[in-house]
């Protein structure tokens, strides 16, 4: 069983039962599904939007804690993240903050990133893209 880091809108479709999750289950099935801590930020955020309960907080934090596991920022990762940022930038193409993180991470532990989003991933050396967007 391999790990593979799911991008922020993966993670999203799974979680709401979007039916765009179930075109990713050949390539999520029998594999460890990690997640940056970026992503982690962002579903709190899209929870803090909406204005969730408590109840439904404690929902998506369970089942962050048992369907994924978190990688962790660290000084390595905060390198590659300014390198990606710079890198683009420097290509004329930006990549958002969020992206570059977790983006970075992929790079860092060296595994694949799926996402529906593959242009905000493009140019990047070394990060691995599976997507089902043609």
């Amino acid at each position: 069983m391999n790990l593979i880091l799911l991008d922020t809108n993966i993670v999203s479709f799974l979680y709401k039962g979007d039916s765009r999750g179930k075109q990713y289950a050949p390539y999520l099935q029998g594999q460890r599904l990690a997640i940056s801590f970026m992503t982690v930020a962002e579903l709190y955020q899209w929870a803090a939007i909406r204005k969730w309960g408590d109840r439904r907080k404690k929902q998506l934090e369970e089942t962050l804690r048992t369907d994924y596991t978190v990688l962790a920022f660290n000084i390595r990762l905060c390198q590659i993240w300014g390198e990606v940022r710079a890198t683009r930038r420097a290509m004329g193409k930006p990549i958002s903050p969020e992206d570059a993180w977790i983006a970075a991470t992929a790079l860092q532990y060296e595994l694949p990133l799926v996402t529906h989003n593959p242009a905000d991933f493009e140019d990047i050396e070394k990060l691995e893209v599976i997507t089902t967007v043609s």
